[in-house]
């Protein structure tokens, strides 16, 4: 089974992964369907200084979809076996589907902006 993490404001993909409300775990099948989804709260603080990437990875996350993250954010989440894809907008759901369905690439584009917690 393969879980995807989303960072998201309600059901849209959040721009910022650091800041988002919540994230949005969908477990996915071997028919790389969506089976179930569920929410998790992250910790007060910046996403790459609190634990939510140890959170997400001892959940079984496997695959980060993010609208944008910094360069050290993505670094944590690689060391913790969670691959990264920068560039995703729109519906949660209909973004972790078009991934499941091979036409979602990572932008390559990070964060160049500082929100006061140095994860560039």
């Amino acid at each position: 089974m393969m879980k995807i993490a989303l960072p998201a404001s309600g059901n849209t993909v959040d721009s910022h992964f650091g800041h988002c409300e919540e994230f949005v775990v969908f477990s996915c099948n071997d028919s790389r369907e969506i089976i179930a989804e569920e929410r998790v709260t992250p910790p007060a603080g910046c996403g790459c200084k609190s634990n939510i990437v140890q959170t997400l990875a001892g959940m079984g996350v496997s695959v980060m979809l993010a609208g944008n993250m910094g360069e050290g954010a993505v670094q944590v989440l690689g060391r913790a076996g969670i691959k990264v894809i920068r560039g995703c907008q729109g519906d949660v759901k209909a973004v972790a589907q078009a991934f499941l369905a091979g036409s979602v690439a990572d932008s390559g584009l990070g964060c160049h902006h500082d929100h006061g917690c140095d994860h560039r």
